[in-house]
């Protein structure tokens, strides 16, 4: 197993702050089509169009993990599922409250996965973790979480980027340095998985894995769809085994 998906001791708060602050200067363009965070908005109906495949989204119980300024919350809301959001970004989260119509179904919270977990043990229908786990100091820690926040049965979806020499010369080189299409610093390398780690480690949790797929994603027709190449992004499906 990779060490990037073992446990060793887990940080008090499983974030990096330089992380943190990199995405919080984001905030402000959030929601801005031709703003930093123009791919999220442009690969959000493929992401919605995979979980929905996986578990009616209306009255479901989601959570959004790692939510950011709530581009899939509000999706997810619209779809007619009830959301928790969490982020452990200030910024993110108040500009994800401010941009929230008053009819969204949208609970958000400047909150960790582990305190979640403590708080609403076997709570949610659906978790989706969307471009987070490359981003946290103990991925694993995230997976634990989710195992005791799903209920029995319940559905996991999760996306991170692969690590190959594909997803280094497009995920960073292009898309930091040629293209500009995420600030230069988004992405590390090393903290890239491949999906066989994660794969490993959902099965130790107890986790049934269901469905996976790549995206490709277009920046000049801003078109995103899911394929069956995995070797830049990538999403996984699991559904939480009901114990005997």
């Amino acid at each position: 197993m990779s060490t990037a998906m073992t446990i060793t001791n887990a940080p008090a708060s499983n974030s990096h702050a330089s992380e943190l602050a990199h995405f919080s200067k984001l905030a402000a363009r959030w929601w801005d089509p031709d703003g930093p965070s123009r791919p999220l908005l442009d690969i959000n109906g493929a992401r919605l169009a995979f979980i929905a495949a996986q578990i009616p989204l209306a009255g479901a119980k989601a959570l959004d993990l790692g939510c950011g300024g709530g581009i899939l919350s509000e999706a997810l809301a619209a779809a007619g599922a009830s959301v928790t959001s969490i982020d452990l970004s200030a910024d993110l989260i108040e500009v994800a409250k401010l941009h929230k119509s008053a009819d969204m179904a949208i609970d958000y919270r400047l909150q960790s996965a582990e305190s979640l977990a403590i708080e609403f043990p076997e709570k949610f229908d659906l978790i989706c973790c969307m471009e987070m786990l490359e981003h946290v100091p103990e991925p694993a820690q995230i997976l634990a979480a989710c195992q005791k926040l799903l209920k029995p049965g319940g559905v996991l979806v999760l996306s991170t980027l692969n690590r190959t020499p594909k997803a280094f010369a497009l995920g960073i080189v292009a898309a930091e340095y040629l293209l500009n299409l995420v600030p230069r610093g988004t992405h590390r390398y090393a903290q890239f998985l491949k999906p066989s780690e994660i794969a490993r480690e959902l099965r130790s949790l107890g986790f049934a894995l269901t469905q996976q797929s790549g995206m490709q994603y277009n920046p000049l027709s801003r078109n995103a769809k899911l394929v069956d190449d995995m070797s830049i992004n990538y999403l996984l499906a699991a559904r939480l085994r009901v114990q005997p």
